[in-house]
């Protein structure tokens, strides 16, 4: 089970590499990972074994905040009135995207990152992905709303990239062009 413990925070090399494609079929450990992930995301996101555990919430996990430079990440989303989604993505990429932008008027926040940091990341506001379930199925599919923006926050963690670096430090809360504000409830 991933603790808070196991979980690097920003400064540490890993976070900032590109991480490797997943060959198939995946490893023992790869395969362990991959439930491991959402296992945090889930046992976070419940109250009693958050605090148990002593867990930060999140809704998304990428290897690399383990130490783990591959391309892996899970989610797990529940909101009022979606469908939930709740899924490990291995070797994921944005194969579309649309050219309107959304941000979370709160910020986003990262397991990886024990401060707060102000400020609008700016996102697509759709975007359609693709790729592989621990089983190598490929899957495809189309998100709006915190699945996408989510899912690019977790990507980036694939490509070494934080996301206070989309802030502009200049101006953390302009207005970004063409973006629809996001209110996460």
């Amino acid at each position: 089970m991933i603790l808070m413990d196991d979980i690097i925070r920003e400064g540490h090399p890993t976070l900032r590499k590109m991480a490797e494609e997943v060959t198939f079929p995946m490893a023992a450990d790869e395969r362990k990972l991959c439930n491991d992930l959402l296992e945090y995301i889930i046992n976070s996101q419940d109250e009693e074994k958050s605090e148990q555990y002593g867990l930060r919430p999140g809704i998304g996990l990428a290897a690399p905040q383990v130490n783990v430079s591959k391309r892996i990440f899970a989610l797990h989303i529940e909101e009022e009135g979606q469908k939930p989604l709740s899924i490990v993505a291995v070797n994921p990429k944005i194969v579309s995207h649309s050219v309107e932008r959304t941000y979370l008027t709160s910020g986003e926040g990262c397991l990886s990152v024990d401060r707060d940091v102000d400020g609008f990341v700016p996102r697509y506001a759709r975007i359609t992905v693709k790729g592989f379930d621990p089983e190598g199925k490929e899957f495809k599919m189309r998100l709006k709303g915190l699945p996408a923006i989510a899912f690019q926050h977790e990507l980036d963690h694939l490509n070494g990239v934080m996301f206070y670096d989309h802030i502009d430090p200049a101006a953390p809360f302009k207005v970004i062009p063409d973006a629809t504000p996001f209110e996460r409830d």
